[in-house]
């Protein structure tokens, strides 16, 4: 009798048991949705992050290197819609990138047309497609896709001033599923943009 009483006592604590840890793995599980985590690791790579995010405050955090490494890491395409873009160095970049095989296209507001230091006749002689952004009152995007996973914005302009006089930040994630939604954004913009005549 007191042996069998032993037994079922145990089994009654190994079944709370049981029952605590399940409710721990439920728990894990909810949260890791919650955050947009895959449940279980290998069920869906691109929903998953692979770099830490990058952050850079300018002026002093020189965010125009942490730009240019990424850009000079590109492998497949860079898709850009830009607000302001006077920067020489973030221009040669990109040329550099196309002239390496990376597929180059570029979205900038109205202004640049009458820009004075714009860089739309360096990226043109350079053969990248430039498209003009007419969509509203301002085309104020300040974006970069690169290889169909890693998304660049802020409020970081591609100018001089962005990187040595004003108060920006710079942010670069990497996310595949991310960069789908911004490259649809930049497909909508594109479609509605008028193509830069090439000189």
């Amino acid at each position: 009798m007191g042996i069998r009483s032993n037994q079922i006592r145990r089994g009654g604590w190994t079944a709370r048991l049981a029952f605590a840890l399940l409710c721990l793995a439920g728990l894990v599980l909810a949260q890791m949705l919650i955050d947009g985590r895959p449940a279980l690791s290998g069920t869906d790579p691109a929903a998953s992050t692979g770099e830490p995010p990058k952050l850079c405050f300018s002026p002093e955090g020189h965010c125009s290197s942490l730009l240019l490494d990424t850009i000079a890491r590109a492998r497949v395409s860079i898709r850009v819609q830009a607000y302001s873009f006077t920067a020489d160095e973030i221009a040669d970049a990109l040329i550099a990138a196309s002239r390496r095989g990376v597929d180059v296209s570029v979205i900038v507001d109205k202004s640049q047309t009458s820009e004075r230091y714009s860089v739309l006749p360096m990226l043109n002689r350079a053969a990248i497609p430039v498209y003009i952004d007419y969509c509203c009152a301002i085309a104020h995007n300040k974006v970069m896709v690169i290889d169909n996973r890693f998304v660049v914005t802020g409020s970081y302009n591609f100018t001089r001033a962005a990187d040595s006089k004003n108060a920006e930040n710079l942010l670069i994630l990497d996310d595949a599923r991310l960069a789908q939604s911004y490259l649809a954004n930049w497909d909508h913009h594109r479609q509605g943009a008028e193509r830069l005549a090439q000189r």
